[in-house]
Order: C-alpha cells, then structure tokens, then sequence
C-alpha cells in the first residue's frame, strides 16, 4: 500500500501528553483527544478527577452532550433543576447528561480520589456555572 501523506492517521496520546484543560471547583480535567491535541472536531476525551471530599461546581454545558464513565471511587451525582436528585455514582457506572442538564458530581469518599472518563460531541464545551444550587460544603 502506497503511503499517502494526505491519508488521516492514528494518533495515540501519551499519558505525559495531554493537557490540563479546566478545574471546575475542586475538579481537575486532562484532556487526552481534543481539538488542539489531535485536532478532533466531533468528539473530545478526559479524565476528570476529583479530590476526596471534593465537587465540581454545580453547572450546565449548552452545546454538548456529555458521557461520564467512573473509573474508581465512589461519589454523588447531583442533577435535577435545582441539583436536589443525589444519585450514588462507582466504578463501571455510565452517565448521560443532555444538553442544559445541571449537574455536580461530589466526591463522597475522604481518602479515594474519583476518577471520571468524560467523553463529549464537541471539541469546546459551553459552560453555564450555577449559582444558589448544589452543594458548597465541598
């Protein structure tokens, strides 16, 4: 097969690779497939984690639609319009949040920290941070 510089490569993304993207309250996000990473227009790849204890701030995005894999730990993920529906969350769960959802996932462990898979249909996320909802203890 004739090697065609033209033709769309694999890419695989290193761990030493990625990129700090954005801390949401206590949440860190590294994004391994991104727009500027791999230059992915439809689809973008993370790792969030969340320190024990912790939370992300109470939010919504606008334009997205988000797939949430946990990988360890164990928590809460708050939704609801006013972020009162507590839904335990552990490993091998799957979430979907719809565009406009509000939604805060909470680290309920004090010593494991809570790592979540994040995959979305946008390579920028809109994001609407909440205020007078969800938890601020955290």
């Amino acid at each position: 097969m004739k090697d065609d510089a033209a033709a769309p490569r694999v890419l695989v993304i290193r761990e030493n690779e990625r990129e700090v993207e954005v801390r949401s309250g206590a949440m860190t996000r590294i994004a391994g497939v991104s727009e500027g990473l791999t230059g992915a227009r439809g689809i973008h790849l993370a790792e969030s984690t969340i320190p024990p204890g912790r939370c992300s701030s109470p939010h919504h995005h606008t334009n997205c639609e988000s797939a949430i894999y946990v990988a360890s730990g164990s928590g809460l993920m708050l939704s609801g319009a006013d972020l009162s529906d507590e839904i335990e969350i552990g490993p091998g769960d799957m979430i979907y949040i719809p565009p406009g959802a509000a939604h805060q996932p909470v680290n309920v462990s004090e010593t494991e920290p809570l790592r979540l898979i994040v995959a979305r249909n946008a390579p920028v996320e809109l994001v609407v941070e909440l205020e007078g909802v969800g938890r601020r203890d955290c």
